[in-house]
């Protein structure tokens, strides 16, 4: 790259479309299934563009969208006064896409897209997606994909947390599993105030589809974004069918495609309202594959569930009438529906909210408790990722840097030691050896061992609070190994709330919001240990007018850790890979809070 020239990914691609009348549907809004062609078309071809070979759709993650795109209005003052209205001047859509993290033969790729008012230069967001592409080679079919290498500070925290998201998508079928046979489901009618209830068979379409030249991809298959748009017309019928208007496309939970169809298949579009809640409805839609007309056996190719609401003349939801699942099938489909409005709305809360919208100490329970892991560890990778951090003062090779932004302080400590990192990853996972090294540490109880990775601890500290009281904390505790080489360990914490620990009046109870260990094998013998925190508004006024004596206090914890890795080191077997991590939590010193 040239001096001065500005930095752009290698593998971002970019395309901008003209909304035409061809584009748009019955209200003058670019159609769903038009768009979802356009995501896909550019997040191949940054797919692609990497992996220098032909890649085929994976799937694609939730999709929220946040704006519709209609066509804009222009209407001179004559006409208005005559009453007439013409439609002659399209938005623009802005699709980007870029390759966020290669793995094996898999990739993520996010896309962003937007559109744009050409008269008068606005723009707006419209979704934001990731989807997974595999690469397909020659002859062995999968490929083996060359590794990503991030440079700026935003590719470096969507390169680290693609890990967690995939992560994410892996567990997505065990979590739902989960909630229906551990957890009470909210499975009854909530718009008990509407007297209209249709049954679901009612709502039933089903759509043939020939596979014809103009469908297929440039690799002969059919094009993944047709067989979405296919997806999302079925849909939409089957919600008109139940409302008895035109509805409109909030949500689609995840496209996975199974496997591939090639021109000349049939393919056979099934979609029925699940369940019908207040003011939204899910619509479950599958296709089938098959070659021939008097084929008996299918092929499952492609499912999704898609999220509509009705919106009245104020742009407000109106009530759906409720459904009646029909037995067998229809209530198990009536009852997983409930369970994925529950775990979409966790995610949406945990996720997609911007860190200060939510709460330190976010409820814990089976449903949410793979997307606050998520959270968690992301929160960490994100601190992690920021490149403007300033070095504050260096004691004995322990290095002590602060990142301010906004109303917030963060902390890092770091120092080099001769220990590897698997072992200084294991020993300051063990939360119960946290009293001998830090000083503020008075003890902690396992209190639940939520899986191999996540354990919450209740954790008492020698702190006293402004009460006059000592402080506790109810920590979720998150490890990972290495995704790739060059990944660090990572424990990760942060608040939570749970039912059998509330708080107890002989404690002050404290929140943490981010903070955590990284730990980086160097070199054979060197590995470098990284704390980071981030402080909690109130927390700032005291470390401006504190930083020398908070940076000495760090200093001797860190040296007294150092001590404890040292001294324990040997103790640290393969046996203990095997064994639940216990991981640690860091208060006062570690975890300002006061």
């Amino acid at each position: 790259m040239e001096r001065g020239e500005r930095y752009r990914n290698p593998t971002e691609v970019q395309m901008s479309q003209m909304v035409l009348p061809c584009h748009t549907n019955h209200r003058g809004e670019l159609s769903i299934g038009q768009l979802l062609k356009w995501i896909d078309t550019t997040a191949c071809l940054s797919a692609e563009r990497h992996a220098g070979c032909p890649c085929v759709t994976a799937s694609v993650d939730d999709i929220y969208f946040e704006h519709t795109i209609r066509q804009i209005q222009i209407m001179p003052p004559w006409q208005q006064q005559h009453g007439k209205n013409n439609v002659c001047v399209g938005q623009v859509v802005n699709i980007k896409a870029k390759v966020n993290r290669a793995f094996n033969s898999s990739m993520e790729v996010g896309i962003q897209v937007s559109y744009e008012d050409l008269c008068s230069g606005k723009q707006w967001n419209v979704c934001k997606a990731y989807a997974t592409f595999v690469a397909q080679g020659k002859a062995t079919g999968k490929m083996k994909l060359k590794p990503l290498a991030p440079q700026t500070e935003e590719e470096k925290m969507e390169h680290s947390i693609a890990a967690e998201r995939r992560r994410m998508r892996l567990a997505h079928t065990d979590t739902l599993k989960d909630l229906l046979t551990n957890s009470t489901l909210q499975t009854e009618r909530e718009n008990g105030d509407c007297n209209t209830v249709v049954p679901a068979e009612k709502t039933r379409v089903e759509s043939v589809e020939l596979v014809l030249p103009p469908h297929a991809n440039h690799q002969g298959n059919t094009f993944g974004g047709q067989i979405m748009a296919w997806m999302e017309n079925v849909a939409t019928i089957a919600a008109s069918r139940l409302c008895h208007a035109h509805p409109t496309l909030k949500t689609i939970e995840m496209f996975h495609f199974r496997g591939p169809s090639q021109v000349g298949d049939r393919l056979l579009l099934k979609a029925i309202v699940n369940n019908a809640f207040k003011n939204s409805m899910e619509v479950g839609v599958c296709v089938e594959a098959y070659r021939q007309e008097m084929e008996v056996s299918r092929r499952h190719i492609n499912s999704a569930f898609m999220t509509f609401v009705v919106l009245d003349q104020e742009g407000q939801p109106s009530t759906i009438p409720m459904v009646k699942p029909e037995a067998g099938d229809g209530e198990r489909r009536y009852r997983e529906a409930s369970a994925r409005k529950k775990i979409r709305l966790d995610r949406k809360y945990i996720i997609s909210c911007e860190q200060t919208k939510v709460p330190l100490s976010v409820p814990w329970d089976q449903s949410n408790k793979v997307y606050l892991s998520y959270n968690n560890v992301s929160a960490l990778k994100t601190l992690v990722a920021k490149t403007n951090w300033v070095l504050a003062t260096e004691i004995d090779k322990v290095r002590m840097y602060t990142l301010e932004e906004d109303k917030y302080l963060s902390f890092r400590i770091e120092m080099s030691l001769c220990i590897d990192a698997t072992q200084a990853f294991f020993l300051l996972s063990d939360l119960r050896q946290r009293h001998e090294w830090d000083r503020h540490y008075a003890s902690a109880e396992l209190v639940q061992q939520v899986d191999e990775d996540d354990m919450i601890y209740h954790v008492l500290s020698q702190t006293v609070s402004q009460e006059n009281k000592p402080q506790d904390f109810v920590i979720l505790a998150s490890r990972r190994r290495p995704c790739d080489e060059g990944d660090p360990y990572v424990v990760a914490f942060r608040s939570v709330t749970l039912p059998t620990r509330p708080p107890n009046p002989e404690y002050t109870r404290g929140e943490t919001m981010c903070s955590g260990f990284c730990i980086w094998q160097e070199t054979a013998e060197l590995t470098k240990v990284s704390y980071y925190n981030q402080a909690a508004p109130g927390y700032l006024a005291y470390v401006t007018t504190n930083i020398a004596g908070l940076s000495s206090d760090f200093y001797v914890t860190f040296k007294a850790c150092e001590r404890f890795l040292q001294k324990n080191k040997d103790e640290i077997t393969v046996g203990l890979q095997n064994l639940s991590c216990n991981s640690m939590e860091e208060l006062s010193i570690f975890n300002p809070l006061k």
